[in-house]
C-alpha cells in the first residue's frame, strides 16, 4: 500500500480510476485521480498523489452502486442504488443530465467507450451503457461538448421468476474491445449463458453456454477472451467467439470482481476473503 484516501463514516460503494490523457505516458502523478461512489448518495473526486478529496458533488438521493469516467475523463457518470443515472462535470461541480430510464432498480455497471458510431446516424465520439438488476439495459451516444445524449437502443432479458429469499446473480454487460458495435451480457435468465448482441443489427449474434449464472465479467482489450466469475469459486477464462475454455478455482468464495489491465496481460479477481492478480502469459 503505497497511500490511504481519507475516510468518511458513509461506506464507499464503488469507484473507478480516471483515464489517462490520450497520447501522455507515463501519465503525470498530478493527474492521477479517483471517483469514488458512496452510501449517502454523494460523489467523491481524489486525489492519489495528494492522497486528498479534491471534489465532493451530491447528485443522487439513493447509495451510488456504479461510478465511471468518460472516456476523456471530462465527465462522471455515477448510478444509484434507486435506479437513476447521473453525469456530472468534476470541472464546475455541476450535475449536467439525470436519467431516470432504470428507475427502480439498481444500477449494477455503467461502462463508457470510445467509439467512431456515424452508422448509428447521431453525432459524437462515445458510446455509454447502464445495466440494472432488472436485466434491462441501456446505450445511449453522448457528444459531451455539445450537451447531447441520445438513446441508442433499450435491451431487455427475460428471466424465470428468481428463487424465493435468495439473491439472484447480478446482470452484467461490456462493450466488446474487439468486435466493433457488439456487447456481452451475462445473467440471471432463460439459460446459463453469455450473450452477444449487436448493436447495428439490432439482435443476439451468438451464445456462449457456461457452467453456472456469472457473478462478475470482464473482457479483454488485447485478446478475444473474457474472464467469467461464478458463485461457485470457479474462475473461466473463454475464448471468443469459440475455443475451450480454462477453468481456476484459486479463491474460497463467489467471485464476484473480475477486472483486465489495460495491457490484459494480468487480470484481477476478488472475492469475500481475497483478492488474487493473474498473469497471463501468451497475452
Amino acid at each position: 500500500v503505497t497511500g490511504s484516501l481519507p475516510i468518511s463514516l458513509q461506506s464507499c460503494q464503488c469507484l473507478a480510476w480516471k483515464p489517462r490523457p490520450v497520447g501522455v505516458w507515463p501519465c503525470p502523478s498530478e493527474s492521477q485521480h479517483v471517483v469514488a461512489g458512496y452510501s449517502d448518495g454523494t460523489v467523491r473526486v481524489f486525489s492519489v498523489s495528494r492522497t486528498e478529496m479534491e471534489l465532493k458533488m451530491h447528485p443522487h438521493a439513493a447509495a451510488l452502486t456504479a461510478v465511471t469516467y468518460s472516456t476523456d475523463g471530462e465527465m462522471i457518470l455515477s448510478g444509484g442504488k434507486d435506479g437513476i443515472v447521473a453525469v456530472s462535470s468534476p470541472r464546475t461541480g455541476m450535475t449536467i443530465h439525470v436519467l431516470a430510464d432504470h428507475k427502480g432498480s439498481p444500477i449494477t455497471v455503467l461502462q463508457c467507450t470510445r467509439k467512431q458510431y456515424h452508422d448509428f446516424g447521431v453525432e459524437g465520439g462515445e458510446l455509454w451503457l447502464a445495466t440494472s438488476s432488472d436485466r434491462r439495459v441501456s446505450v445511449w451516444a453522448s457528444d459531451w461538448l455539445q450537451d447531447k445524449c441520445e438513446l441508442l437502443d433499450w435491451l431487455s432479458f427475460p428471466a424465470p421468476a428468481g428463487p424465493e429469499g435468495l439473491d439472484v446473480p447480478p446482470s452484467l454487460a461490456a462493450f466488446c474491445p474487439w468486435e466493433h458495435s457488439v456487447l456481452v451480457y451475462v445473467g440471471f435468465g432463460l439459460q446459463k449463458e453469455a450473450l452477444f448482441y449487436s448493436l447495428r443489427k439490432k439482435q443476439v449474434l451468438r451464445k456462449i453456454s457456461l457452467p453456472a449464472f456469472a457473478t462478475s465479467l470482464s473482457l479483454s482489450p488485447a485478446a478475444p477472451f473474457m474472464a467469467i466469475g461464478f458463485g461457485d469459486r470457479l474462475l473461466r477464462l473463454q475464448p471468443c467467439p469459440a475455443g475451450d475454455p480454462q477453468d481456476y478455482a484459486g479463491h474460497d468464495d463467489t467471485v464476484h470482481l473480475c477486472r483486465f489491465a489495460p495491457s490484459g496481460r494480468r487480470l484481477l479477481t476478488a472475492s469475500h476473503s481475497a483478492v488474487l492478480v493473474w498473469e497471463l502469459t501468451g497475452a
